[in-house]
């Protein structure tokens, strides 16, 4: 009886994946500056001696959560919208899902920040690339020439990341909440135009 109240009491080992979704909160907060240790220890209720059980370095764990940051805010997503068949109805979906919150998560803007770090550079690298090309892909498939698929993607990119930066440094130009909708589908309207 002793034995298995002892074996309650204990606390479940943090995996990696733990000390990665802790840092990429640190990040999203305060950004990498906000990435130490003791902190993370703290906030994880454990001690430095779980995180050297992981991870050899800071720099280690900051790759561990550049890469949960690239697989829930990319590829994950873009499972999400996978599942709509139809090539326009999924790019409708993508901004929806993905413009209104990024307005409310400034992980994004924090790495930007940091672009100066070459495992920072490597991650937004590989994000903007896997993003414009995914972007560039659904034009594709609704018939755009690849040429203009691809400055289409680019395009409808940078809407997303001029959203982002507005809804951080001037929020009220944006439209409001009830206006949101009619403003996203004005932008859809304009990538989607055929080109005259």
């Amino acid at each position: 009886m002793v034995m298995v109240q002892r074996q309650q009491n204990k606390k479940a080992r943090l995996s990696a994946r733990d000390w990665a979704d802790a840092a990429l909160a640190a990040i999203r907060e305060g950004g990498l500056a906000a990435v130490a240790v003791e902190p993370l220890a703290a906030r994880l209720g454990t001690t430095k001696g779980s995180f050297y059980w992981h991870f050899g370095n800071r720099e280690a764990l900051i790759e561990a959560a550049l890469a949960r940051w690239i697989e829930a805010d990319t590829e994950e997503i873009i499972a999400a919208v996978e599942t709509e068949p139809d090539p326009e109805q999924r790019l409708r979906r993508l901004f929806t899902k993905v413009t209104k919150p990024a307005v409310a998560d400034p992980t994004e803007l924090s790495l930007l920040a940091s672009i100066d770090r070459p495992q920072v550079a490597a991650a937004l690298r590989q994000v903007t690339e896997r993003r414009i090309g995914y972007l560039a892909g659904l034009f594709t498939e609704l018939g755009f020439a690849e040429d203009e698929a691809r400055r289409r993607g680019l395009m409808a990119y940078s809407f997303y990341l001029g959203h982002t930066q507005l809804g951080h440094a001037v929020p009220s130009v944006l439209p409001s909440s009830e206006g949101f909708l009619t403003y996203l589908e004005a932008t859809m309207d304009a990538l989607l135009r055929p080109k005259s």
